[in-house]
């Protein structure tokens, strides 16, 4: 579809010739021979790009623009004037213009600028949407309890300078609630930088986080900037803190006591303003105790300290990820999402997820490869679990055959259902009524599935 352009001017021959000219163009063009005219194109039919005139009987050009601004804030507008001065184009720029073209017009030059304002307000909108994305991407989803404990968390360190260190297993989405932290801070537009601690070369993990100079070692044929300069007048996340060395503990410390350092190689002291935020799978009071990690950078980084629940802790929110992920993926890959029936989800939420959103995460991708159908049922869930290896599944050794062994999908549905439950049961003692709840299903659907799947109620002698 044509871009559309809306010319608002008393003149007919400016209105007349102008058109024409970007009619020519391919732009579809609108015209309007006053301010309250275009006002009400406006709402009418919001154009992609106004040209406006200030020089207008009964409303300027200047009040037409903040009334227009106001209708649609969005709207690319250009001022055109035959009587210009800076003090005149500052203003209009202040209220919202663009651009700003003197007459007598250049038609030549009115095409270049126009194409100039629709390409900007193009890489705007792309940008919007891609920020849309991303955000989306990072978004926390959830209304658990233990989420809405995570989000007043969030809410209290995010508007604040302290150091926060972020606890919780592999995959529970630590870098997640760092994002938010940030974006919940008055250093939302300056730069957010994740290191991976685990995932740096000892050799290499001081260039990483501190840049170093030319020559500085074999290979460092240019300057580098590290990460913590990257990261000034932002936040950095130091994930994954616990599996760093105590060497560069001990010059981490420095930056955070000092905010500043060298880079590798070099002598001039470098000045930054980072917000560092720490998170960690492992249990740092407990790798204090064993002489891996430093206690006076513990207390450094832990002013606001914050748990991540793992997915077992929060399976009511395992519905809504679902929901997200097929979304996310959807657009990823260009198909269309996928329906999941209730049984679905119920045998999501009874697995353990050891691997917890990533892997849950992971899940929805494959199934929305793999399941050839509009909609994802139980046993398609069941199959893919059982495809994992059984540590990871939480099953005992023995407990679940390959899926190939399987004569059909209800089959392999029913034999995961059955181990499942009756795993369940003898952690639970027996005790139906326990493991109903555990399981958040009624006593009434557990007894029919007990029957249905021939779980002897009995302990193995």
């Amino acid at each position: 579809m044509a871009e559309s352009v809306l010319i608002v001017d008393d003149e007919p021959g400016i209105l007349n010739s102008v058109s024409k000219i970007l009619e020519d163009e391919g732009y579809q063009v609108m015209v309007a021979k006053s301010g309250a005219e275009a006002l009400k194109l406006i709402t009418t039919d919001p154009p992609d790009l106004m040209l406006l005139d200030i020089w207008m009987p009964e409303m300027d050009g200047l009040e037409t623009l903040k009334r227009a601004r106001e209708q649609a804030p969005k709207l690319q507008v250009m001022m055109m004037s035959g009587h210009g001065s800076i003090e005149t184009a500052v203003r209009a720029i202040k209220l919202g213009a663009y651009d700003y073209i003197e007459k007598p017009l250049s038609l030549e030059n009115v095409v270049l600028r126009v194409r100039h304002a629709l390409d900007q307000r193009r890489l705007e909108e792309e940008n919007l949407t891609l920020r849309t994305k991303v955000e989306r991407r990072f978004e926390l989803i959830g209304i658990s309890p233990a989420m809405e404990r995570l989000r007043q968390l969030i809410a209290t360190a995010g508007p604040t300078s302290g150091r926060v260190l972020i606890a919780g297993e592999n995959g529970t989405g630590k870098e997640l609630v760092a994002r938010a932290i940030h974006q919940q801070s008055p250093r939302r537009d300056r730069p957010f930088v994740a290191v991976n601690c685990a995932a740096i070369p000892e050799t290499l993990i001081e260039s990483e986080l501190f840049g170093h100079e030319r020559g500085a070692f074999t290979g460092a044929t240019i300057q580098k900037r590290g990460q913590f300069e990257q990261a000034d007048s932002g936040t950095m996340l130091l994930d994954e803190i616990g599996d760093m060395s105590l060497n560069t503990q001990a010059k981490v410390l420095r930056v955070l006591e000092q905010q500043q350092f060298t880079r590798v190689g070099g002598n001039k002291l470098i000045k930054v303003d980072v917000r560092v935020i720490a998170a960690s799978n492992k249990n740092l009071a407990k790798e204090i105790e064993k002489g891996t990690f430093r206690d006076d950078l513990f207390y450094r980084l832990n002013v606001i300290p914050i748990g991540v629940p793992p997915l077992r802790e929060r399976r009511e929110d395992i519905p809504l990820l679902v929901r997200h992920f097929l979304r996310l993926h959807a657009e990823e890959q260009g198909l269309k999402v996928k329906e999941v029936t209730p049984e679905a989800l119920e045998t999501l939420q009874q697995y353990d997820w050891p691997g917890n959103i990533r892997e849950l995460r992971n899940l929805i991708e494959r199934l929305m490869i793999m399941v050839s159908g509009p909609v994802i049922d139980a046993s398609h869930v069941s199959v893919s679990l059982q495809s994992k290896p059984l540590a990871q599944a939480g099953m005992p050794p023995g407990a679940v055959m390959s899926a190939k062994q399987y004569d059909s999908l209800r089959d392999a549905r029913n034999a995961f259902e059955r181990e499942y439950i009756a795993r369940r049961l003898r952690e639970h003692n027996w005790n139906v009524s326990r493991t109903a709840d555990v399981l958040k299903i009624e006593r009434s659907h557990l007894h029919r599935k007990i029957k249905l799947l021939n779980i002897e109620l009995r302990p193995e002698n």
